[in-house]
């Protein structure tokens, strides 16, 4: 947790302690309130929630949580990081059936909890850095899970989001108390929207969501976003190949942070890979584009082939050799002129979608049961050197 949210956390806690101590009453809902004036689609757009697991992240008193627990016989989590907000949470609903109140931080009881089937948040998860949140979010909802949030898009004074990832103060007002200054991501829908794509997040629809008063400017925006059960690959060009560029490498390096994956400038996530030059190995290949395109040192010795895939894309054969790399030096990095890039270490339950169609074949051919799909290809493997023949 960064210092940045450990601040605002700290000034949620005096939020929730201020009403503590006014005995500020916490009325039940009837239904999800997603907007500033009750004005969201309600709770339609969770589905089903029926015997499902769902989290509210950022859960505050938990008045929607216990809302769902009691009408869908959900089992629901509420998660938030300040104590005196779990305290009025607690001390309001202490026994309602499938709810289950949890102090933590978010990030860290995603990556402890098992996976939900939905997952929501009302206006909290602009609180949170994405590049810590995201990861833990997309490994803990499950393939084929929703995922629903409202953020903050204008504030009340007409401050509009920004295009980058950076956070800025805003205030939190206490009924007849101080100011508290807090710190949120406001960014906009596209920069949200690109963010859960490069995470395997598939966002569904983006609504507006506006501020009742006149002079109000205060504006949000409600994301519903799943997470697809199955991951499709984009087919490559149907030109032909220059001369020589009818073989191609790709390379699987799995470490303790998963998968490595870049980012191609047309926008296809890929395995680190190329063509075979004249004169090299299959395992060379891979040893020199692996530097060529990430800057990670690896030896042909620990460059072990999987086997050759043949397919089709019009009337050109093309091949590809899978390899699998076991043991390699330094951290991926942007190389310059390269065309990918944005190298990052996914899951394998947490694969992004929009896979180059080499690499989906590639990864389903290492591990069939991955939920990748592609075109068919047709694959040989490489034997064993040496193997004894069998009879």
């Amino acid at each position: 947790m960064s210092d940045i949210e450990r601040r605002t956390r700290l000034a949620w806690d005096a939020y929730g302690s201020h009403h503590l101590r006014r005995g500020t009453p916490l009325p039940d809902v009837d239904r999800i309130a997603w907007g500033p004036a009750a004005n969201g689609p309600g709770d339609d757009i969770l589905g089903d929630l029926r015997g499902l697991r769902v989290l509210d992240l950022g859960c505050g008193p938990a008045r929607h949580a216990a809302h769902l627990a009691r009408t869908y016989g959900a089992q629901v989590d509420g998660v938030d990081a300040s104590p005196s907000q779990i305290e009025r949470a607690r001390t309001r609903y202490p026994d309602v059936p499938g709810l289950r109140l949890v102090h933590a931080d978010a990030v860290e009881h995603l990556g402890t909890a098992a996976p939900y089937d939905v997952i929501y948040s009302l206006s909290t998860f602009h609180f949170l850095d994405p590049h810590r949140l995201l990861p833990a979010l997309t490994t803990a909802l499950k393939p084929g899970g929703r995922l629903c949030f409202t953020v903050l898009h204008t504030n009340s004074h007409g401050d509009g989001p920004t295009s980058t990832v950076t956070p800025r103060p805003e205030i939190l007002r206490l009924p007849d108390g101080d100011d508290l200054t807090v710190h949120m991501w406001v960014l906009t829908p596209e920069l949200w929207e690109d963010l859960l794509e490069r995470h395997g997040l598939r966002v569904q629809s983006v609504s507006v969501l506006d501020a009742p008063e006149q002079h109000n400017h205060a504006s949000y925006r409600l994301l519903q976003v799943h997470r697809p059960a199955r991951i499709t690959a984009r087919p490559r060009t149907p030109n032909p190949p220059v001369p020589r560029a009818a073989v191609g490498v790709g390379a699987v390096l799995l470490g303790p942070r998963g998968l490595l994956l870049g980012r191609h400038r047309l926008g296809t996530r890929e395995l680190p890979g190329g063509t075979v030059e004249p004169g090299e190995s299959p395992q060379e290949a891979v040893v020199r584009e692996l530097a060529e395109e990430t800057g990670l040192h690896a030896e042909p010795a620990d460059v072990r082939l999987l086997g050759m895939l043949l397919d089709q894309v019009g009337d050109v054969v093309r091949i590809t050799i899978g390899a699998l790399v076991t043991r390699w030096r330094g951290e991926p990095a942007d190389q310059p002129d390269e065309s990918v890039g944005d190298w990052r270490w996914w899951p394998l339950d947490a694969l992004p979608p929009d896979l180059f169609e080499c690499s989906a074949q590639i990864l389903t051919t290492w591990r069939p049961d991955l939920p990748i799909d592609h075109p068919p290809a047709r694959f040989t493997p490489v034997a064993e050197p040496h193997a004894p023949a069998a009879g």
